[in-house]
C-alpha cells in the first residue's frame, strides 16, 4: 500500500473509503474500497479534496477482488443461470426456472481452496420463477492468480457446477379414485390442487376420470390416458391399507413396473412411482391435498426436469424427509427432502 496523487492512480486499486459530504443533503462513499480507480474518477476525486489516495499497486500474478469473483463465477455457471454484475466484491448466480443441480464434489474442492468461496443452496431445490442460487467471491482484496486458476481447472474437469435443468411441459392424465366421489356424494377436492401443482411446475393436466373403488375400472381408466398420449398419470385416492383402497392393485394391473410403494417421508408415506413404457405413474396419498410440501414436491420436479426417479432415490430421501410442520411454511427453502 502506498500513497500516490490521484492523477497516477489509475488503474490502482483503492484502499479505503472515500466520503462525499453534501452539508444538509447527504453523506456517504463517492468511491469505495477495492474500487479500481479510471481516468473518469480524477475529477470527482479532485472535487471532494483527495489529491492523494491510498492504493494497492496489482502485481503480476495478483488478481483484484472483483476480476476474481468475474472469473470464478463465469467458470463454475451453466446452463439456466445468469450472473449478476459485482456488488462488493461477490458474484450472484441467477436461476431460471428449473432443477437446481450443483455438483457438490467440485463445489467442495473449490472450497477447499483457502480464500476462495462458492456458496449454493441445495442440490435438487426446485425453482418456480427466477431467483438468486449461488454466490461467490474470494476473501482478500487481491488474490493470487494461481488460486483463480485452480478453481477455473476443477471446473473444466467437472463441468458445471451451478446449472438449472429446465422443467419439461408434459401433458398430465389424472384419474381420481373412491365410490364417495364417483357415486356424487362428496365433491373432489383433488383435482383442483394438482392442475395448481402442476401449471406451478409448468406442465398442464389433459383431463380428470373419475372411478369407482372397482380396480379394473381404474386400471381401464390409466390404460385410456396411456393410449392417448398422456406423458404423466397422476392417480388419486385409494392409496392406504384400508380394504376398499385398491388404486396399487389397479396400477399393477396395467402392467406397469413398480418402482416403489411406499416412500420414506411424512408426509407421503403411502406414496406409489411406476413406469408404463416409459410414462410415469404416481399413486398420490391424501396428504398431497392438504400440505403444501410433500412427496409430490420432491418427486414430480424431478421427473419433470427428466429424470428417471429409481428405488434408491426414493429411499434417499428418508434423510431430511420429516417435514417440520413450521407455522409458517417456507418451501422449497427449508429442510424438508434435502
Amino acid at each position: 500500500m502506498k500513497t500516490v496523487p490521484v492523477q497516477d492512480a489509475v488503474g490502482m486499486v483503492l484502499c479505503h473509503d472515500m466520503t462525499r459530504i453534501v452539508p444538509g443533503e447527504t453523506k456517504g462513499p463517492a468511491f469505495r474500497k477495492g474500487h479500481v480507480i479510471t481516468e473518469a474518477d480524477i475529477p470527482g476525486m479532485l472535487e471532494i479534496g483527495k489529491e492523494h489516495v491510498y492504493v494497492l499497486d496489482l502485481k503480476e500474478g495478483q488478481v483484484h477482488e472483483d476480476e476474481a469473483a468475474r472469473r470464478i463465477a463465469e467458470a463454475a455457471a451453466g446452463p439456466g443461470i445468469t450472473l449478476s454484475g459485482v456488488s462488493e466484491g461477490r458474484v450472484n448466480f441467477e436461476a431460471s426456472p428449473g432443477l437446481l443441480s450443483v455438483n457438490v464434489e467440485a463445489l467442495n474442492r473449490i472450497n477447499s481452496i483457502e480464500e476462495v468461496v462458492l456458496a449454493t443452496m441445495h442440490d435438487g431445490q426446485q425453482v418456480t420463477e427466477p431467483r438468486a442460487v449461488a454466490g461467490t467471491r474470494v476473501v482478500p482484496l487481491v488474490v493470487r492468480e494461481e488460486k483463480i486458476l485452480r478453481v477455473e481447472a476443477i471446473c473444466a474437469e467437472c463441468g458445471h457446477v451451478v446449472s438449472v435443468r429446465p422443467f419439461r411441459s408434459l401433458k398430465v392424465g389424472v384419474v381420481t379414485t373412491g365410490n364417495e366421489v364417483f357415486s356424487g356424494r362428496i365433491k373432489d377436492r383433488f383435482g383442483p390442487v394438482i392442475r395448481k401443482k402442476f401449471s406451478r411446475l409448468g406442465s398442464s393436466v389433459m383431463g380428470q376420470r373419475l372411478t369407482s373403488d372397482d380396480p379394473a375400472m381404474t386400471r381401464d381408466a390409466i390404460l385410456a390416458y396411456a393410449a392417448e398420449g398422456a406423458e404423466m398419470i397422476v392417480v388419486t385416492g385409494g392409496m392406504s391399507v384400508d380394504p376398499d383402497d385398491q388404486t396399487p392393485t389397479a396400477i399393477r394391473a396395467t402392467g406397469a413396473e413398480i418402482v416403489t410403494y411406499g416412500s420414506p417421508t411424512f408426509p407421503g408415506v403411502m406414496f406409489l412411482l411406476a413406469y408404463l413404457d416409459g410414462v410415469p405413474i404416481l399413486g398420490l396419498p391424501g396428504c398431497v391435498m392438504y400440505y403444501r410440501a410433500s412427496i409430490f414436491d420432491l418427486v414430480v420436479p424431478r421427473l419433470l426436469a427428466g429424470e428417471t426417479v429409481a428405488r434408491e432415490d426414493i429411499v434417499a430421501l428418508g434423510h431430511g424427509g420429516f417435514c417440520a410442520t413450521c407455522d409458517v411454511c417456507r418451501y422449497p427453502v427449508c429442510p424438508f427432502g434435502k
